[in-house]
């Protein structure tokens, strides 16, 4: 077991590498750092942000990381050299950020502020570190219900799960963002904090502000 210092300010999320070898974490100092998971060494920084970063997220074949702020950016770079390579602007701030199981999609939440509804956007992305990344938002679900706090993509990318402020969890389709349902997943108005995925993204976590992590199968018909 490792212990890492950063001697920065409080983490804000971690994630490892497919392989488990790198670990990124974040933090409000507005710096992204890099570890080997073995000794807990630091192996750089990737600096860019002008906000507390809140999310980061590492492609399948750790080439890139995406990240999400309170800059209102989601911004990827490439992990050999900490080259910036590319920044999405939103009104509002970006709460998290998650690739898809191939890496070629990226999806990302942004807060309900300032008049803004929140909102989970999709962006096409190419893995190539040389080619250029596109603009344009392949697609955007506006939560008008209850904002989205998280969300992630199940097996072969065919649903976006969310879990929302108030409590509930829903499931959209992955390729037109069309809502399949929306349930009480924890208690109401509890919101939830965090959802993660099993190795083949067909189980998910959630945990809320009610005090439970609660596990289930991305399909409304087995939870548990």
């Amino acid at each position: 077991m490792g212990v890492w210092d950063s001697k920065l300010t409080a983490c804000s999320s971690i994630r490892y590498n497919r392989e488990g070898d790198l670990l990124f974490s974040t933090a409000k100092d507005q710096h992204i750092c890099a570890w080997f998971a073995h000794n807990g060494e630091r192996l750089g920084t990737y600096q860019g942000h002008q906000g507390a970063i809140w999310t980061v997220d590492v492609d399948p074949t750790s080439t890139i990381i995406a990240s999400g702020s309170a800059d209102n950016t989601i911004r990827l770079w490439e992990i050999k050299t900490g080259k910036l390579l590319k920044t999405w602007d939103f009104p509002t701030a970006v709460k998290r950020v998650e690739f898809n199981e191939d890496g070629t999609r990226l999806l990302g939440v942004t807060e309900k502020r300032m008049g803004h509804l929140g909102t989970i956007v999709v962006l096409d992305i190419k893995l190539d570190v040389n080619a250029e990344q596109s603009d344009e938002k392949v697609m955007t679900i506006v939560c008008d219900e209850s904002k989205a706090t998280v969300a992630g993509w199940s097996y072969l990318s065919k649903y976006i799960i969310a879990g929302h402020e108030d409590g509930s969890v829903s499931q959209y389709d992955g390729k037109t963002g069309d809502l399949y349902y929306n349930f009480p997943a924890h208690e109401l108005n509890q919101q939830i904090t965090d959802l993660q995925w099993n190795q083949d993204r067909t189980y998910f976590i959630t945990a809320s502000k009610d005090k439970t992590a609660k596990v289930r199968p991305y399909s409304p018909s087995y939870i548990v």
